[in-house]
């Protein structure tokens, strides 16, 4: 059966950079889905594609948390408006 879709190009940002999971940081494809992507169907690159996306956010979600975290502790602490006593 033929896609009924026009076919699907690479994410590939040429980018690659590998993190501790073998998921690259270009395009958040795992290296298996890197190797399947040539022979991969229509539907099996759309699969591809969503669960890459889904690490994508994952990823930037968790780096936003990391940056929040360190913001606050290297933020002055707020001062008290009440003089001492």
């Amino acid at each position: 059966m033929q896609d009924k879709h026009p076919p699907i190009e690479s994410p590939c940002v040429r980018n690659c950079c590998l993190n501790e999971d073998n998921v690259c940081l270009g395009c958040f494809r795992t290296v298996a889905e890197i190797m399947e992507w040539g022979p991969a169907s229509g539907d099996e690159r759309r699969s591809i594609l969503v669960k890459a996306m889904r690490r994508r956010h994952v990823y930037h979600l968790e780096r936003l948390k990391a940056q929040s975290t360190l913001w606050r502790l290297l933020s002055p602490a707020p001062k008290n408006d009440r003089p001492e006593a």
